[in-house]
């Protein structure tokens, strides 16, 4: 955590901007009324700040002004607003003031509660800024959904917001974790999110946008984000909306065979499903905080690995907070009421009919499995050869062998656990058997039995004891980039 600071008021840091004489720009502002440039007003010397402030709310309009865009609220549409004002600044006042003052451009365009309640409240917000009179600009953006349930506050978070990102683009941005964590200054979690956030520029040429992005997750000002095979950072509801979602949890430290091939395997069985068959499919790759922060501490290096990996061999990776099954599902919700799959392993499998899990439900076991299995959701199940490895229940016990006997240690021969002999806790079998029968979980067929062995445990100890072995147990790709990079301990002989 970063050391405590004094909190400023909302109207202190607007009024420190103002009163700041080489910072001078416009304000663009479409939706929710012009609630940033307001707050700016009412702290006192606006006149040193703002140049100019415009709300083109009419569509015809604001396409006269920026130019069409396929959507209003969108990051397209904040481009274009940023581009057209802060262009418009500086040939209207470089020659004047340039050599004296630090121009910066500041949009948003938002969709806040309308009358009915019927839409989804969110926005794009950003600055263009220089950090030195004349020099080349550098860039602020995110999006931001809001939960207050009345207009007026979401307005007035809006405001607060806006006031957090001005600010900390002029004065935190030598130190990016500060800038992310001060956003929610004077706000909650519980009244607005950032659940997408870029920073290009000159300011910002150290910066590493993931972290930027993993940040909001650890500061909690988000629950989730996400990044695209190159590591570009998305933003979720562009990914998500309306689409099937199939998603795999893991560590993939590193992803192995065994890790693509269950991916694979589920997506073939997803997109013959019924409600799926001829859709447009969103296939993820998950990672919670909880396995990132294992350590202790999160380890940068560690996690941009991962993603590096996933995307080095075409993935969307999700970062989440979401450490029960049933509350990723319900995030995904958001975006979509069509089909949701979840794959994953035994051991994983068991893990979900652990109550210990949910002890803080009211309704225990069975309403977290109400929650989870509501609304379209199945999961695909990866088996495993118990060979040399205990497997056991949720209540401990060890899975019996095809004999039917059980030991308390490895299994004297080979078995193969899948969805359908894998042993739950005597109390909760007519549960299973009902969510088996339903369909609700299904074993995954067409898979490669020869990787079954493969762990990611196992890859990471050899990689790290120099046994040239674990290359055989991960896709050629991600050889190639471990070696590269020189990833998880592995070292490559130099000339």
């Amino acid at each position: 955590m970063s050391e405590q600071k004094e909190l400023l008021t909302t109207n202190r840091k607007a009024l420190t901007i103002n009163l700041d004489e080489p910072k001078y720009g416009t304000f663009a502002e479409i939706g929710a009324g012009q609630e940033v440039a307001r707050v700016f007003f009412q702290a006192g010397g606006a006149s040193g700040t703002i140049a100019k402030t415009i709300s083109a709310y009419d569509m015809t309009f604001s396409d006269a002004i920026y130019g069409k865009a396929p959507r209003y609220v969108s990051r397209e549409r904040l481009g274009l607003m940023l581009d057209h004002e802060y262009q418009l600044l500086n040939e209207r006042l470089a020659t004047q003031r340039g050599e004296r003052t630090m121009f910066f451009a500041f949009a948003d365009t938002v969709s806040a509660r309308n009358f009915k309640g019927t839409n989804e409240a969110h926005g794009w917000m950003g600055i263009r800024f220089q950090t030195e009179p004349g020099g080349p600009p550098s860039e602020v953006v995110l999006h931001v959904r809001m939960w207050d349930k009345e207009n007026i506050l979401q307005q007035q978070a809006l405001g607060i917001i806006g006031v957090n990102l001005i600010y900390g683009a002029f004065y935190y941005h030598t130190d990016p974790r500060k800038l992310v964590e001060s956003l929610l200054d004077n706000l909650s979690a519980d009244r607005i999110e950032v659940d997408m956030l870029k920073l290009n520029g000159p300011a910002f040429h150290n910066v590493d946008n993931r972290l930027m992005s993993l940040m909001l997750v650890e500061f909690g000002l988000t629950n989730a984000v996400m990044f695209g095979p190159g590591g570009d950072v998305l933003q979720p509801s562009e990914v998500l909306y309306r689409k099937p979602i199939l998603v795999e949890r893991g560590s993939f430290r590193p992803v192995t065979h065994v890790n693509v091939d269950m991916l694979n395997c589920a997506t073939a069985q997803f997109v013959q499903e019924p409600l799926v068959k001829g859709k447009q499919v969103v296939v993820l790759m998950e990672i919670t905080m909880h396995n990132l922060l294992a350590a202790g501490e999160l380890d940068p290096k560690d996690f941009l690995a991962r993603v590096d990996l996933l995307g080095d061999i075409g993935f969307n990776v999700l970062i989440s907070n979401y450490s029960e099954y049933y509350r990723l599902t319900s995030y995904f919700r958001r975006y979509t009421k069509e089909m949701i799959g979840v794959t994953m392993g035994i051991n994983n499998l068991i893990e979900i009919f652990n109550e210990k899990y949910y002890e803080n439900l009211e309704g225990g076991i069975l309403e977290s499995f109400g929650r989870l299995f509501r609304n379209s959701v199945k999961l695909y199940i990866y088996p495993m050869r118990q060979d040399g490895f205990d497997v056991y229940t949720a209540t401990g016990q060890p899975v019996p062998n095809t004999s039917g006997r059980t030991t308390s240690h490895a299994f004297a021969s080979s078995v193969l656990i899948n969805a359908k002999n894998v042993q739950i806790a005597d109390h909760l079998r007519n549960l299973y058997a009902h969510l088996l029968e339903a369909h609700y979980i299904d074993c995954i067929v067409g898979f490669d039995p020869s990787i079954l062995h493969i762990f990611s445990r196992d890859v990471l100890r050899r990689i790290k004891e120099g046994d040239a072995t674990w290359e055989k147990m991960v896709p050629e790709a991600v050889v190639a980039a471990i070696k590269r990079r020189e990833l998880f301990g592995c070292t490559t002989a130099k000339n």
